[in-house]
């Protein structure tokens, strides 16, 4: 099955959903386990996500535990409430759901849609085989229940793509032009997939923004985020000193010229730069609060023990989601191994996967 997501559903086409739909009621992670990156901080990388799914859980965030070893960690949930919890087993090479975990689009049909894309570790760096195999073997184990569409042609990772959910995607040529993902080399020709694979009536392109120590070839999430349909947060650099500045300083002016569907300005909101955080050989993390997840419940914010900027990041984000609480998560963990909290996380419709 490959439906194209522009063809007639008999009503409108599947868009790739805003993170912002309320229909997005659970949140999919993949925990970790001596076989991942995290062999060598295990105590610490497992606090840190038994952290965030107690936050999950207790903004009533339904969270689904992807894991090879579902008996060792029924052990240690307990004590932490189930009804809004399911582990399910399956193996994974490492933790990073939201660029192998599925893609979901709507149209005005009951059912989603999920995409299952070729996940191929960030352009051949990282193994990468069962990781490519989860959505095809939660779809297989019956777990996903809704109709999933076989993108396994095409390389696509979830924190690559911000969508508003009306057609308007953006994203980072750095990131989708790159050689060992698709060899695609165009814009026109990548647009065109997207067009085609989820419903994508016009791409905004960032050129600028790269973050040292990020594997991912900038993606977006660590970048600029869609937050409305007419608002974009993004992250910024005041120091002129830091390695970032001119860089950053250059995808702010490229955010400033980007336009909405109605041919408005974006609104900015421009998210302070942490502190740079080093890994122990001394080599810069890229630590970023742009990496925040949003649930209809409440916004999740990886904040890195930086009182100052932390409170600044959850201030301005307040703003933004008025309607909902903004909760800080440590996650000076997750860094270590070059990602944070979306990069953790995958929203999900549970109507998709029934909890």
């Amino acid at each position: 099955m490959n439906p194209d997501a522009t063809a007639s559903t008999g009503a409108r086409a599947f868009l790739l959903a805003a993170e912002w739909n309320p229909r997005f009621d659970a949140v999919m992670v993949s925990w970790p386990h001596a076989a991942t990156d995290w062999a060598d901080m295990m105590p610490e990388v497992t606090e840190c996500y038994i952290e965030m799914l107690r936050a999950f859980l207790a903004n009533g965030v339904r969270s689904v535990v992807l894991t090879p070893e579902g008996g060792r960690l029924r052990e240690l949930f307990r004590g932490i409430p189930t009804d809004l919890l399911t582990v399910v087993e399956v193996p994974t090479n490492d933790t990073w759901v939201r660029d192998y975990g599925p893609l979901t689009s709507f149209s005005d049909t009951a059912s989603p849609l999920l995409a299952d894309f070729q996940f191929n570790g960030w352009g051949l760096k990282f193994a990468a085989d069962r990781d490519n195999l989860v959505n095809s073997r939660l779809k297989d184990s019956g777990l996903i229940t809704t109709g999933m569409a076989d993108n396994l042609d095409f390389v696509l990772e979830g924190g690559s793509v911000e969508s508003d959910g009306e057609g308007t995607i953006l994203t980072t040529t750095r990131c989708l032009l790159s050689h060992n993902r698709n060899n695609l080399r165009s814009k026109a020709r990548v647009e065109e997939q997207l067009r085609k694979r989820l419903g994508a009536t016009r791409v905004l392109w960032l050129d600028h923004g790269a973050l040292e120590g990020d594997d991912t070839d900038s993606h977006v999430d660590t970048l600029a985020r869609l937050v409305s349909r007419d608002t974009i947060a993004y992250t910024e650099c005041h120091d002129p000193d830091d390695i970032h500045f001119e860089e950053l300083g250059r995808m702010k002016q490229e955010i400033a010229g980007l336009r909405t569907a109605d041919g408005k300005p974006y609104n900015m909101i421009g998210l302070p730069l942490p502190d740079a955080v080093y890994d122990p050989d001394g080599s810069r993390l890229p630590a970023t609060y742009a990496n925040f997840l949003i649930t209809p419940k409440a916004v999740f914010l990886p904040t890195y023990a930086q009182p100052r900027k932390d409170r600044i990041a959850a201030d301005m984000l307040s703003m933004v989601f008025t309607d909902r609480p903004v909760v800080p998560i440590d996650c000076r963990a997750l860094i270590r191994q070059h990602g944070s909290l979306h990069c953790a996380t995958m929203q999900i419709p549970s109507t998709a996967i029934p909890i």
